[in-house]
């Protein structure tokens, strides 16, 4: 990583931390709201608490606002990731021991990367590559049902959906990362939850008591809303594949409350799995990505100063504070460290020139040879 991804991999952490202990602390109040519930609760907290901070923080011109065009993003993120992974969560942690369940919460991590390779043009080299080995093998450990019957137990695969759904939203978020992380948050924490709580309501599942309900909103509060905000911060600088790695000490984080809640002797899957989910985790926190590059003329609002990608000259001088607006960038090659930031977001190929797209010649990143731009223009609405 870079210099200027440091502030970036501390919202990543922070984010980290937040979410790895909700699941534990989620996990015990299972016991009085039941699931679907308990998913509502949590994102109607965590978009409040956003809300609230929206007002106190009062309006800002440096940070860009959602468009029209943002709208599908935005409602595949809402949906996936705060509508149907918390509620698939919920219902894997009624079945998997909380430090188990923590740890396979790294196969977000795996689920945001190949999506992000596949789908949305995210180099990854052979430190992913390997790092989504090793998790993969962890959560094939930690999901074995051990029972003497074949095939993984539905608690675990539960989980592992919520993490392929987590991974979906990862990919959507990013597609809008450059906008108001504040303005994403309330329409991903309020929505998410309104559709979960009318699910929870439709199925039975009665309210918790004026107590247990306060404690669950405050949970989805601190764990869920500021975990989401700056999570959105780092996947604007840090590409979506690349949050996630960091993101995956999450798991740890929460495996180790666990331990601290429940003390006792982690079983055998729990002990192998640990240093497997380790090692995948550090790989992807540790990638390094430089090659030759070219940025195509692109459009776009988002928060900015003025620096080396910046160079468009305002009415009124040039401007060295943070602000936002539609902006246009010149085409630019050049070569630098780099993520898959919102100005980075290339292609990458291996041998084959894609028809119509410059080359740009060098070896560069790990397993590739050179990069192609891709132009995007798009008109704020």
């Amino acid at each position: 990583m870079t210099d200027g991804s440091r502030v970036p991999i501390l919202f990543a952490l922070l984010a980290a931390t937040l979410f790895g202990a909700s699941a534990p602390l989620a996990k015990l109040l299972l016991s009085s709201v039941p699931p679907v519930m308990l998913a509502a609760l949590l994102y109607i907290g965590a978009g409040t608490a956003i809300v609230v901070v929206r007002f106190l923080r009062g309006p800002t011109e440096r940070e860009a606002p959602l468009a029209r065009r943002d709208a599908p993003w935005l409602a595949g993120s809402a949906i996936a990731g705060g509508f149907l992974a918390p509620v698939l969560l919920m219902l894997g942690l009624s079945f998997t021991p909380a430090a188990a369940a923590s740890l396979l919460l790294n196969v977000e991590a795996v689920a945001t990367a190949l999506l992000a390779a596949a789908f949305f043009h995210e180099g990854i080299g052979r430190r992913v590559m390997g790092a989504i080995g090793l998790i993969t093998a962890a959560g094939t450990v930690l999901s074995y049902e051990p029972s003497g019957e074949p095939g993984l137990s539905l608690g675990a695969l539960g989980i592992i959906g919520a993490c392929a759904l987590w991974g979906l939203d990862n990919n959507c978020a990013r597609q809008v990362s450059g906008k108001d992380p504040f303005a994403i948050g309330t329409v991903k924490g309020l929505g998410a939850g309104a559709l979960s709580f009318a699910l929870a309501l439709s199925i039975g599942d009665p309210l918790p008591s004026p107590e247990t309900g306060l404690a669950v909103l405050l949970l989805g509060a601190i764990c869920y809303g500021i975990s989401m905000v700056t999570f959105l911060l780092a996947l604007r600088h840090l590409g979506a594949s690349r949050t996630a790695g960091i993101f995956g000490l999450a798991p740890f984080i929460g495996a180790g409350i666990s331990l601290l809640i429940a003390p006792g002797i982690p079983d055998w899957q729990f002990v192998i799995a640990l240093p497997l989910m380790a090692a995948g985790a550090l790989l992807i926190a540790r990638e390094h990505h430089e090659h030759p590059h070219i940025h195509e003329t692109m459009t776009h609002a988002h928060r900015h100063s003025h620096d080396e990608h910046h160079r468009h000259v305002h009415e009124d001088g040039q401007s060295a504070e943070v602000h936002a607006h539609v902006h246009t960038h010149e085409r630019l090659e050049h070569s630098h460290p780099h993520t898959p930031d919102i100005h980075h977001r290339h292609r990458h190929l291996k041998g084959e020139r894609r028809r119509g797209a410059p080359r740009v010649g060098g070896t560069g990143g790990e397993g590739e040879q050179g990069c192609y731009g891709v132009t995007e223009i798009s008109t704020e609405k």
